[in-house]
């Protein structure tokens, strides 16, 4: 006789209506970074549908890199003539890789970022390291 348990199905159908579904994007990109040297990745402004100043958006790490760093700052930008709100001055919270110094190769990284407006946008991002330029010690030699 086949038993057949009810309750992981139950679960995950408490788990889907409990709570209101955030919209959701997912952005699957591949980039190239060079050793060394900080890529900016992503720039989620503090503005809401309608221009208005919202919440400071929210990162979340979820792969961080193998052979590097990921970075959150916080700033103030001026989004661009071309962006929904063209020339607003506003907090944005930025997010950045930047690789281990010697390292030369292939690198991954998954984040998501909870908007002002309270959508959530995921990041699904492929990095090819480049060596960074040497650079002469101070008697001259390059340093390997």
């Amino acid at each position: 006789m086949l038993k057949l348990s009810l309750a992981p199905l139950l679960a995950a159908a408490i788990a889907a209506f409990a709570a209101p579904a955030a919209a959701q994007t997912t952005v699957t990109r591949a980039v190239t970074a060079t050793a060394g040297k900080a890529l900016r990745l992503a720039v989620a402004p503090r503005l809401l549908k309608d221009c208005s100043a919202g919440a400071l958006p929210e990162v979340r790490i979820l792969v961080p890199p193998k052979n590097g760093a990921l970075i959150t700052r916080g700033g103030k930008l001026k989004t661009p003539s071309t962006y929904r709100c063209p020339n607003v001055e506003t907090e944005v919270q930025a997010v950045y890789y930047q690789a281990n110094p010697r390292y030369s190769g292939a690198d991954e990284v998954g984040f998501e970022i909870k908007t002002s407006d309270g959508s959530l946008q995921r990041f699904a991002i492929t990095i090819t390291v480049s060596a960074g330029a040497r650079t002469p010690t101070r008697d001259g030699a390059i340093d390997l």
